[in-house]
């Protein structure tokens, strides 16, 4: 009976270490100065509506980029911050799973307050960054979803978020190891360097992009590209004439030129009043 009993508690011990899915991005936050330009910039130009109902806590605002995925931001930037990254957030199937698995792992996580709609907790990853983890409950917040004739949004689809990593091998520690992530691509400005890594979520096909930067200080133009969002659309060309038909959309430090980035993929940056970063990104390589 002793050994049945060891056998059990043995069991049992490997199946509280089992990591639940998690099966993509759930959204990135910012920090802005102005909330009036940040909304014209999130709900004018990319075109998405606020988020109804109960508001996120201290007065942030989300704007639903599809039914499980959307971008909020926070008022309250203070004038020169270098950093205006607040958190990002991956969607897990089970968060109470999720919080034991990350417990057993020497991880502290904490426990926000329970909102309408889902239930999370967050952990600091090796570079100083807030990552949360959420579990949606019903109703869905797909409920809310626009797909009409009079969708003004200029992409329905979070594909990835960008984060800066100083040392590579512990941020694989933590996203690969513990997580499950894994690499799906890499490259740089040129065929000698590795600038950025994308990683994929374990259960999922959205991605982190490592935004390598080594131990040199980094400028804060520089930190409001390198901290940003990826939206996929089917044509860039169609996407920049729709941001430049609407207010602001004509102006160049909004709205830059089309490019064809490393992976041979149409991309266009687009900057909010504070600088920080959302990319445009079509889904096949340039023919």
């Amino acid at each position: 009976m002793a050994a049945v009993a060891v056998c059990a508690a043995v069991s049992a011990s490997a199946r509280a270490a089992e990591r639940p899915p998690i099966v993509g991005v759930s959204h990135i936050a910012f920090h802005v100065s102005d909330m009036p330009k940040a909304r014209a910039f999130y709900g004018g130009l990319l075109g998405y509506d606020e988020v109804a109902g109960k508001a996120s806590p201290a007065g942030r605002v989300r704007f639903r980029i599809n039914g499980r995925q959307y971008v909020e931001i926070v008022p309250g930037l203070v004038a020169g911050s270098d950093d205006r990254l607040d958190h990002v957030a991956f969607e897990t199937t089970d968060i109470d799973a999720l919080k034991a698995y990350l417990d057993e792992k020497g991880l502290r996580s904490l426990v926000p307050a329970i909102e309408a709609g889902h239930r999370g907790l967050s952990v600091i990853d090796p570079d100083g960054h807030k990552v949360e983890f959420v579990q949606y409950s019903a109703p869905s917040p797909a409920s809310g979803a626009r797909g009409t004739a009079r969708d003004r949004r200029v992409s329905a689809r979070l594909l990835h978020i960008g984060l800066t990593v100083r040392d590579q091998g512990a941020a694989d520690g933590f996203y690969k190891d513990v997580l499950g992530f894994s690499e799906i691509w890499r490259g740089g400005r040129n065929d000698t360097v590795t600038d950025w890594i994308n990683m994929k979520v374990p259960d999922g096909t959205d991605y982190l992009e490592y935004m390598l930067v080594g131990a040199d200080p980094v400028d804060r133009v520089r930190l409001g590209s390198l901290h940003h969002m990826a939206l996929l659309v089917p044509d860039i060309q169609a996407a920049l004439e729709t941001v430049r038909d609407r207010p602001g959309g004509l102006d160049p430090k909004t709205v830059r030129t089309p490019q064809v980035g490393r992976n041979r993929r149409w991309q266009l940056n687009l900057f909010d009043p504070d600088g920080s970063r959302t990319e445009l990104m079509e889904p096949f390589t340039m023919r």
